[in-house]
């Protein structure tokens, strides 16, 4: 019998009605359809949990089995879906994932994927939510850093509900090539502000990057 493939990258894919969803159903289509999906573990949180009782020995045995963690779901009110928020408030615990002892997580990388209903120009100091993305992200970054983990700049689509098949194809097909490239990508990422990536010159970006980011909207 032939070994499994090694599954060393987790998606934790977190929407209330998938069906309707643009952004992340394109991803999740995207990633099955891929190679890479055999070193996947797609763990779809509300189909696995629809009552809302977590299975934390479950999840923690995902987590320790990954290199890269991913969170993949729409931004609602600022910050993540239900179920999402319940799983982290359960799944990394004191002495587990953070706190004395608590080095599960300690040196893997944590990657978000997530798309907006506003449009990148709500997200600034004039625009209607008044700041920039990646201040309504600093829960995200720290709680990674909490538990010993690496940030990598986030892959952010802004305003998926008016998102083009074109547009949502790209922001699909870019995911799939970072986790395919995982980890060499990592090693050539400039930290930006969070929705500036396509705003930096092509020079100025490590080869690698310029080559993934593949003019994602």
């Amino acid at each position: 019998m032939p070994d499994r493939p090694l599954r060393d990258i987790l998606v934790l894919a977190a929407h209330p009605d998938l069906a309707r969803s643009n952004a992340t159903r394109s991803v999740i289509s995207a990633l099955r359809a891929s190679p890479i999906a055999e070193r996947v573990e797609l763990r779809d949180l509300y189909r696995l949990y629809p009552d809302f009782h977590v299975h934390v020995d479950a999840e923690q045995r995902a987590l320790e089995a990954a290199k890269l963690v991913v969170m993949l779901h729409p931004i609602y009110w600022y910050s993540m879906p239900a179920l999402q928020k319940l799983w982290l408030d359960e799944v990394p615990r004191l002495g587990w994932a953070y706190g004395p002892g608590g080095t599960a997580l300690h040196g893997k990388d944590f990657w978000l994927v997530a798309s907006t209903g506003g449009g990148a120009e709500a997200y600034s100091p004039g625009g209607h939510n008044h700041h920039a993305i990646d201040q309504f992200l600093l829960p995200y970054r720290q709680s990674a850093l909490t538990c010993g983990m690496n940030w990598l700049p986030p892959q952010i689509l802004h305003a998926a509900h008016r998102a083009t098949d074109a547009q949502l194809q790209a922001h699909a097909e870019l995911f799939v090539k970072r986790l395919t490239h995982y980890p060499e990508w990592c090693d050539h990422v400039i930290e930006l502000p969070v929705g500036d990536e396509d705003d930096v010159a092509l020079d100025e970006r490590p080869a690698l990057f310029s080559t993934l980011s593949g003019g994602a909207q």
